[in-house]
């Protein structure tokens, strides 16, 4: 059997935490091969081992049969292995030429040659149909596309061995339809695929084979078309997972949230956001449906202060906080899980201690006569990690940027929900999360709106949608083109709304 990459008996330990624990994987030469596991099980680590972005404590790893004694980042260049990372890496005020031949740049007369450049792209983009603008810069295009940009950085090195590491983490179910043929594809044209995801339904969709890490142990490798989700679940899980959502009725109270007539601009004006009106009761969850970029993340802005509303008012509880600071309208009660933790959920560089009380520092327990309590929020932070089993490498103390990114939000949703809100704004709370964290999260969701918490959900996941919500709001073009009773409404009628029929006009 020939292999394109064998990874063999891999450990690699950090300061009080062992990532990989004499892990095996191998990839076949033309296949797509899965890579599954919880957040923090150690797969990230186990591709920037093979990519070279660190050392293995012990192990070895062979490319197509040779052992490679020291890899780093530019040896796997060389040896045609590229890498789409997480959280991506392209600088945002370049363009997308700029990124793609960044530190390979081509010279014709002592100066960079951008036209033959562009020419290689613009071939690249066609065959593989990305659409991809050359000159776009990078802040203006779609996370979709974003990606794509990663993945032609990649081709336009020639590699042979493809990493993607969680790639449909931030991709709309489009984009992850459209992501799953290019993969079919490049791998029919000779190359190898390794894939590191915890969707069961990708890794049935396109992986041949499948390697499960279990808190950085080796658990198995399975033929993905011989293996059932379940029995997937259950090996990455160590336990039976519950697939379907378990939720009763709701009881919805007093009207917590009424938006009325609101319209939300951009910086230059553009309106995202135009007369839009909804209600939110105590204990129900309103799910807001719409494909990415449809005025969505501009509503939840204005909802917590991060954008202004142009016209029409923001009632929380009888009250208009249409011009309240972020900070009083927290203290008013809203709770805010947002959709991108690392720019507006967490400070990266604090300790996850301190991100735990990042909304309620300066209050009893945390803080007395403006000194910080520093036992109080150890204590917190101890229970908080415990309750919503929070894994990081030093516990409480770890630096929040070296957790996973589902850790992360575990983090994020930990301390929104403990402030007990009255009202609870919950954007992709399950994006980039394993199936056991997912299930324990809606779980989480549905006790908040049991509590008589009022839940305003946005997610690009319409199973989510469907599964949690009690009504559902349908955003096209910054406007609400439906308001349905969940019970009332299934997956078709939702997709005729978010493409811009109104209700009322479905012929």
């Amino acid at each position: 059997m020939e292999y394109a990459v064998e990874m063999l008996n891999i450990t690699k330990e950090f300061p009080g935490i062992k990532a990989n624990d004499d892990v095996t994987v191998r990839l076949k030469e033309g296949s797509i091969h899965a890579l599954l596991g919880e957040n923090g099980a150690g797969k990230s680590t186990l591709m920037s081992i093979l990519f070279g972005l660190y050392k293995p404590t012990s192990g070895e790893i062979k490319v197509k049969g040779k052992l490679i004694e020291d890899m780093d980042p530019n040896l796997a260049t060389e040896l045609h292995i590229g890498m789409v990372h997480q959280h991506f890496k392209l600088v945002e005020s370049f363009t997308v030429t700029e990124n793609i031949v960044l530190g390979q740049e081509p010279m014709k007369n002592h100066m960079i040659d951008y036209k033959t450049a562009k020419k290689k792209i613009l071939d690249l983009s066609d065959q593989y149909g990305f659409k991809v603008d050359p000159d776009a810069k990078i802040s203006d295009i779609s996370v979709g596309t974003q990606q794509k940009v990663e993945i032609l950085k990649m081709l336009y090195r020639d590699a042979e061995i493809l990493i993607f590491d969680e790639p449909t983490a931030v991709l709309t179910p489009q984009e992850i339809d459209d992501l799953i043929a290019i993969m079919k594809k490049l791998v029919k044209e000779g190359k190898s695929i390794l894939l590191i995801t915890h969707k069961l339904q990708e890794i049935k969709a396109v992986a041949d084979e499948c390697s499960i890490l279990r808190r950085g142990k080796y658990i198995a490798t399975v033929n993905v078309a011989d293996t059932t989700k379940e029995e997937m679940a259950e090996m990455m899980v160590g336990r039976n997972v519950n697939f379907n959502v378990e939720k009763g009725p709701a009881h919805p109270g007093e009207v917590v949230l009424d938006v009325k007539n609101i319209d939300v601009c951009d910086e230059d004006k553009n309106r995202k956001v135009k007369d839009f009106s909804l209600q939110v009761r105590a204990g129900e969850i309103v799910g807001v449906a719409g494909v990415d970029g449809n005025g969505q993340s501009e509503l939840i802005y204005a909802l917590c202060g991060l954008m202004k509303n142009d016209k029409g008012s923001i009632n929380l509880n009888g009250e208009d906080i249409s011009n309240m600071s972020i900070k009083k309208r927290f203290d008013k009660g809203v709770g805010h899980i947002p959709e991108d933790r690392h720019k507006y959920g967490l400070v990266l560089d604090f300790l996850l201690k301190e991100n735990l009380v990042l909304q309620s520092y300066s209050d009893a327990p945390y803080s007395k006569r403006g000194i910080l309590q520093k036992d109080e929020i150890d204590k917190h932070a101890d229970r908080l990690i415990e309750i919503f089993d929070v894994r990081s490498g030093e516990g409480k103390d770890s630096l929040t940027r070296s957790m996973s990114g589902g850790n992360q939000q575990k983090a994020i949703i930990a301390r929104e929900i403990e402030r007990k809100p009255k009202l609870l704004l919950v954007v992709q709370p399950t994006r980039g999360l394993d199936v056991g964290a997912i299930e324990y999260i809606q779980k989480r969701i549905i006790e908040e709106r049991d509590k008589g918490t009022a839940v305003l959900l946005v997610s690009l996941d319409l199973d989510e949608i469907l599964d949690l919500s009690d009504k559902i709001a349908v955003m096209h073009d910054g406007e609400c083109t439906a308001f349905l009773d969940r019970s009332e409404t299934d997956f078709r009628d939702i997709g005729l709304y978010m493409a811009g029929t109104k209700k009322g006009e479905e012929s």
